[in-house]
């Protein structure tokens, strides 16, 4: 049986006689499905992002493995978190089939080998205190297929978000969030409904995960490194409304301690 993210969709059929404007409201329209996809599975994105925030706590890691667009997205994903939540690179980071090179250029034959993905795990010495979540649209690509194994077999919990309701990804995961999206308005193109609704479920099992972590304060980010001039002008506003200080004093307080965010709003939390 076709794969839904391979099948045609009758909504978009005559979408070649379309005039612009009628070909993004279609688009839009199926986009709308998105939401609802990751609604379904909020109990399994739940799972992953405690389990992440485990993790984090015993010392281990959030590794994204994945291939083509869903690789992507776990690599940005996990480069994300680094600045947001001051977390360091070797603890959040994403693997893409066919490695750097991928980001930039599709390099879709190495997403077939799954002795790759088994060869990454081994590489990484994953272990029992790591979180590895596997993506993939179609569900069955044989990189990611051969990294779970591998990372479960070594003890680590796994997870596969997935477009579709079975695959080979499945096979070694311990949480399965399968996002059915249905088929796409261009078929097959899953860099659009599949990778929206993927990337809607990374942010949350990221920024649950951190929040879970204790990288958040009300709904501020307090880890962050106040680098740049938006950054430093964030940290005053994150103070001030914090603590109550106003934003010049809190600057000063600020620049007296490095900018450690977190440890003057320690001090003067009320």
């Amino acid at each position: 049986m076709r794969r839904a993210t391979e099948s045609v969709n009758a909504a978009t059929r005559n979408i070649d006689r379309c005039s612009t404007l009628e070909m993004l409201q279609l688009i839009n329209a199926e986009d709308r499905k998105c939401a609802d996809a990751v609604n379904a599975v909020l109990p399994e994105i739940a799972k992953a992002a405690d389990a992440v925030a485990e993790s984090m706590k015993r010392g281990g890691r959030l590794i994204y493995i994945g291939a083509g667009t869903s690789g992507r997205l776990g690599v940005m994903d996990a480069v994300e978190c680094l600045p947001t939540y001051g977390i360091a690179p070797d603890k959040i980071f994403g693997i893409i089939a066919g490695g750097t090179a991928a980001m930039c250029r599709a390099r879709e034959q190495e997403e077939d080998k799954a002795e790759y993905g088994r060869d990454e795990m081994i590489r990484l010495e994953v272990n029992a205190n790591d979180t590895i979540i596997g993506l993939s649209a179609s569900g069955s690509t044989p990189f990611v297929s051969g990294a779970l194994a591998e990372a479960k077999q070594r003890g680590a919990v796994t997870a596969a978000v997935i477009c579709n309701n079975a695959g080979t990804n499945l096979d070694h995961a311990d949480i399965r969030i399968c996002l059915i999206t249905g088929p796409e308005a261009i078929c097959g193109s899953t860099r659009m409904k599949a990778a929206t609704a993927q990337k809607m479920t990374l942010n949350m099992i990221s920024t649950a995960a951190m929040v879970r972590y204790g990288r958040v304060i009300g709904n501020h980010m307090v880890e962050i490194k106040a680098r740049n001039v938006k950054l430093r002008d964030r940290a005053c506003f994150i103070l001030n409304d914090i603590c109550g200080i106003p934003e010049e004093e809190g600057r000063v307080l600020l620049e007296e301690s490095n900018w450690d965010l977190r440890g003057v709003i320690e001090k003067y939390r009320k």
